[in-house]
């Protein structure tokens, strides 16, 4: 199979290259889907556990913290070892560090102490974090550099279907669809089996990987006469803004996200069980996988900084509504982030990457350590919650949406800055 330069024009070559890449393609779209799946699982996970161990918020968004805090630890030493061994044994040791987590739910459970959970979270997401390290950069190349933004957001609107299913499996496995006296009497148990599960899937895929053949990325090789050979990943400005752009969006995604179950509990917002807003969740993230799909067409007509900076003002506008309003209004806003979310990660993903050469790998390391945000911005949120109120929290996920906006407004001129330097 041919191998593309992410430095080449978009040719009548490249778009036979691009067509013939559609069965790599096909592969990665498996693991956007799981990665998904299992990230969005700890949305349902944390009111499970904050029951089960009488937890307050900011206690329960240690769950987040665990996960996403692997991104800070792990993506460098990730993004080096992607570099050494390259993207396809990258995706397999991803997979089965991966599983490995999913494994540990089972003594969690036996000792039921809430540290151990926390523990098999962080192992699970360093596996995720070798994942992403790997596949997000390797779908972006896989094809011309015009339409980077495009593939990247195609192969996120599967990573969106597994954050869709996985609230609605999340909330049948871990609450059941008993009666709410039923759920609240339920324990830690029902979390084993799901993870067992999903331990499984990830196993039997890292097994398929070891026998593909994937194409090799000839430009993500450092050679003598590599432009970016010996420059330094700090002078490159649209990918350092790109880094604290990643960091806000992933924090206040996951933040929101995290906060719908209990935050429709509320009574003046919807007063609703926990099975029945885990089952509203799935709106949230479905819209994202909606969006993804739009945008990976329409991203081939606009260009990615202006669709940034629109949706994050739309952004901005649905969580101020949704602070100042209540019942129907304010669940309805909240939700519909979700579909002006769906096209940002990718399309800040690429926009920072862009022109990175044999530094690809790299700079896709230090996005990823920036998805630690999913991490820090919950916990920020968590502590508002507490101290004041749950629905005056969103100011914090509205704050990272300022910044988003504003790298979108200038992120075509630091591109243009390191563009320069390695001219």
């Amino acid at each position: 199979m041919s191998e593309i330069n992410m430095n080449q024009s978009f040719a009548a070559g490249a778009q036979n290259n691009e067509k013939n890449y559609f069965f790599p393609l096909a592969a990665m779209t498996t693991l956007f889907f799981l990665w998904g799946f299992i990230t969005v699982f700890n949305d349902v996970l944390i009111p499970r556990l904050k029951s089960v161990f009488d937890l307050n918020y900011t206690e329960a968004m240690l769950i987040q913290f665990c996960f996403f805090i692997a991104y800070f630890v792990v993506s460098l030493p990730a993004g080096n070892l992607v570099k050494r061994l390259g993207y396809q044994k990258g995706i397999i040791i991803g997979l089965v560090v991966a599983a490995a987590g999913c494994l540990l739910f089972y003594p969690a459970v036996i000792v039921h102490q809430y540290w151990v959970f926390l523990t098999a979270l962080f192992v699970m997401a360093s596996g995720i974090v070798i994942l992403q390290v790997s596949a997000n950069p390797y779908v972006a190349a896989l094809g011309a550099p015009k339409t980077a933004s495009s593939r990247l957001n195609l192969a996120q609107a599967l990573n969106s279907l597994g954050t869709t299913l996985g609230p609605i499996a999340g909330g049948m496995l871990l609450f059941g669809a008993g009666s709410a006296a039923v759920v609240e009497a339920a324990n830690a148990d029902s979390v084993k089996v799901p993870y067992l599960v999903i331990a499984g899937c990830l196993l039997a895929i890292a097994v398929v990987f070891a026998f593909l053949k994937l194409p090799t990325i000839e430009a993500h090789i450092e050679t003598e006469d590599c432009k970016v050979k010996g420059k330094n990943l700090k002078e490159a400005p649209h990918l350092m803004m790109g880094v604290v752009a990643i960091f806000c969006y992933v924090g206040a995604e996951v933040s929101i996200g995290s906060f719908i179950v209990n935050y429709f509990a509320e009574e003046h917002i919807g007063g609703l069980d926990a099975p029945t807003a885990a089952k509203l969740l799935g709106y949230y993230w479905g819209g994202a996988m909606v969006g993804r799909f739009i945008g990976s067409q329409a991203l081939k007509y606009v260009a990615p900084s202006k669709a940034l900076v629109f949706n994050s003002v739309i952004v901005m506008l649905l969580l101020a509504a949704t602070m100042l309003t209540e019942g129907n209004v304010a669940m309805v806003s909240v939700l519909a982030i979700g579909l002006f979310n769906s096209i940002m990660f990718p399309t800040i993903f690429t926009t920072a990457i862009e022109g990175l050469g044999s530094l690809t790998s790299k700079g896709s390391g230090w996005l990823c350590l920036a998805i630690v945000g999913g991490a820090i911005i919950p916990l920020l949120q968590g502590v508002v919650a507490d101290t004041m109120h749950i629905q005056i929290s969103f100011i914090v996920p509205l704050v990272c949406y300022i910044f988003i906006a504003w790298y979108g407004l200038n992120v075509v001129k630091l591109s243009k800055q390191w563009h320069d330097k390695i001219a």
